[in-house]
């Protein structure tokens, strides 16, 4: 049986290797990383597919700025093993993951992806055309949810990574003897 639910810190290593396999070093080299960076994901926003103990799927969300002075998430990514697919996890994770943002009241979820895939969400680029992403991407395959509608009338420009930054571990200052 399959269980979605919030993600442990238990879980962070298996959904690293998941996505590893997934999606491979690509990952890294994308656009949406840019504002992954240095950056925890949004508050509750961050859920695993698992079967059993194992993880076979995950959606995160992240706090962005969408340019209007407005606040938005940002999904992705959103992956699932490979021989865990066409089961239906990675639309039940985008479901739910919609459904969590729509509980803390968030205004709109902003992706970079397949309009065929993510449009049985209701997500599209009917909003974002005046919007960019920080770095080389398809401006088509730039899509938006507006959980609140209006939430991004007058969004334009940059997105912008926003949201809390993750602490680096200082080193210790030797004491002098």
């Amino acid at each position: 049986m399959i269980a979605i639910r919030h993600e442990r810190a238990s879980d962070i290593a298996a959904r690293e290797a998941l996505l590893d396999e997934a999606v491979g070093e690509t990952r890294f080299r994308k656009s949406s990383e840019r504002l992954r960076e240095q950056r925890l994901a949004a508050d509750g926003l961050s859920l695993i597919a698992a079967e059993g103990q194992r993880v076979i799927g995950t959606a995160r969300m992240w706090n962005i700025g969408v340019g209007n002075g407005s606040s938005a998430l940002l999904l992705g990514p959103v992956a699932v093993a490979c021989d865990a697919q066409r089961r239906g996890i990675g639309g039940a994770l985008v479901k739910r993951a919609i459904r969590e943002a729509r509980k803390a009241n968030h205004a709109a979820v902003v992706l970079v992806g397949d309009a065929e895939y993510y449009g049985r969400f209701c997500f599209s680029n009917a909003t974002t055309g005046a919007l960019s992403m920080p770095g080389p991407y398809e401006p088509h395959r730039l899509l938006a949810l507006e959980l609140v509608p209006g939430a991004l009338d007058g969004a334009c420009g940059t997105i912008a990574a926003a949201g809390t930054l993750i602490q680096a571990r200082r080193p210790r200052r030797r004491r002098a003897a």
